[in-house]
């Protein structure tokens, strides 16, 4: 249970003529944002455009690297060694920092996409790899994770990393405390009111309730939803609207923890 959460969202996912999401829509209800960084979607034009917007608004700028897999939105299963890993997440997020830099801000943290997210979440050796390349960008960069994930919390610690704990306030959990698979029915959740329920849940309660019924015990410290949900807006409003009605501060995520 916490008083104090961050509310971010996956955003800067536009490529080319290709676009997604509404990103100005959800800039007034988030304090941080993870900028694709062009292995799943974004391209440098959209980048720099996604983080002088962010900035402007004081919020939170964070590296949001992937797989290289563009066809895919970086949501296929990949096998790749944790050496490309880690150089992988060293370069996306590097350029997001220079993009960052030269408008006067700071990178604050780096969240993986998709199915590296979800793959280094049970894979202690991808999560490792992940750690070591955001230890590399030093300057105290955080690593945001599944809040369900011993093996995140490992990782960071195994190589002096600041960790924060990740849950998701538009998307369904399994019993085990993985993400239900698209695909599946409910996996997503598209009204701001099932969203602002479980945004409280997890700041009020601790808890998140899983597909079959149960609920998983977890502490967060961050709150996230999906920029390319057709409802992400809506469902902006109302989480940031439900949460604040509720006593809690939404508070950007600082080098440790809510600040």
């Amino acid at each position: 249970m916490t008083d104090i959460i961050d509310l971010n969202a996956d955003i800067g996912e536009s490529f080319g003529a290709w676009m997604m999401g509404n990103d100005g829509g959800l800039l007034p209800y988030l304090t941080s944002v993870n900028v694709a960084c062009g292995f799943h979607g974004g391209d440098p034009l959209t980048m720099d455009r996604t983080v002088s917007a962010a900035l402007e608004r004081g919020i939170r700028v964070g590296a949001h690297p992937s797989f290289p897999d563009l066809r895919g939105f970086g949501r296929r299963e990949l096998q790749a060694s944790p050496d490309e890993v880690e150089t992988d997440v060293l370069y996306q997020a590097g350029a997001l920092r220079a993009f960052v830099e030269s408008r006067g801000g700071r990178l604050w943290h780096v969240k993986p996409h998709g199915a590296l997210y979800n793959q280094a979440a049970r894979d202690l050796s991808l999560a490792r790899a992940i750690a070591r390349g955001v230890r590399r960008l030093g300057g105290g960069v955080t690593l945001v994770g599944p809040a369900t994930s011993a093996v995140f919390r490992d990782a960071a610690a195994g190589e002096g990393v600041l960790f924060a704990g990740e849950a998701f306030v538009d998307r369904s959990y399994e019993p085990d405390g993985s993400l239900t698979k698209r695909g599946i029915p409910g996996a997503v959740l598209e009204s701001g009111k099932a969203a602002a329920g479980q945004a409280l849940a997890i700041t009020k309660e601790g808890r998140v309730p899983s597909r079959d019924g149960s609920w998983l015990a977890l502490t967060a410290e961050t709150l996230c939803l999906h920029g390319d949900n057709l409802h992400a807006v809506e469902i902006a409003r109302a989480v940031r609207t439900a949460l604040e009605g509720a006593g809690v501060k939404v508070q950007a995520l600082g080098p440790h923890g809510p600040a």
